[in-house]
């Protein structure tokens, strides 16, 4: 029972490197799917420069996530910026005409996916574990960690 409550981390871990590690791909090569969601973010948002860049930058900070997580001594950290990631993406799909389920057009073609949204909710959750798990070592890495006197 030690050994699992030990290493219990590795699950939400392991879930988030699968999740955004995964969608990187997507990411850095402009897939027409990452091309419509940052294009309707970027419209909603006003800005332009996040339409045509959105993917590059949400896809650099998720993969400082994956990798902070995947570190045991930051993995709190990567679970607090995971969360805070997918607390961006969740209020998009919620808020905009994105959608729980998203839909573009690829090739000619209709598609629509909508396992994004809840693969975020999953990525949110596992974040907030891992960062309230870790959150000592969170505050020692800022420092901000227990000031006992001596």
């Amino acid at each position: 029972m030690d050994f699992i409550k030990k290493n219990i981390d590795w699950i939400p871990a392991i879930i988030i490197a699968i999740i955004l590690g995964g969608s990187l791909p997507f990411k850095f090569t402009g897939s027409p799917i990452t091309d419509h969601i940052f294009d309707v973010v970027g419209l909603f948002l006003g800005l332009d420069f996040f339409r045509t860049s959105g993917g590059y930058i949400i896809g650099v900070a998720e993969l400082i996530a994956v990798i902070l997580v995947l570190v045991p001594k930051t993995r709190g950290l990567g679970g607090l910026m995971t969360s805070g990631i997918m607390t961006g993406a969740i209020f998009f799909h919620l808020a905009t005409p994105l959608g729980v389920t998203v839909r573009w057009e690829e090739n000619g073609a209709q598609m629509e996916d909508g396992t994004l949204f809840y693969t975020a909710v999953v990525a949110f959750i596992s974040g907030l574990f891992l960062f309230f798990r870790n959150k000592d070592a969170v505050l020692a890495l800022v420092g901000m960690g227990d000031k006992t006197e001596a």
